[in-house]
């Protein structure tokens, strides 16, 4: 059973140990969270997704794309999504 350090908080992170022996590191104040092998290892991949949340960060590029196995010129007429903007 997961367990979490911290209850009825509204700010700050709290960490939850799962089942399966990794962390999860959850935003309380905006609810997103990420995990890894360590706490550590969760934290950073959270810091990453909130620096995400805020709109920093660089534009997604051909080169990522391909990167990624995607091909930047078979989207045709689709939008990318706002998170590969």
């Amino acid at each position: 059973m997961a367990s979490a350090t911290r209850d009825e908080e509204t700010e700050g992170v709290v960490f939850v140990q799962e089942d399966d022996g990794s962390v999860t590191a959850k935003d309380l104040e905006t609810g997103l969270a990420r995990g890894g092998d360590t706490r550590a290892e969760a934290l950073s991949q959270l810091a990453e997704v909130l620096v995400l949340h805020e709109g920093s960060g660089d534009p997604v590029t051909d080169d990522d794309l391909e990167e990624l196995g995607l091909d930047p010129d078979a989207g045709g007429d689709k939008e990318l999504p706002d998170f590969l903007k």
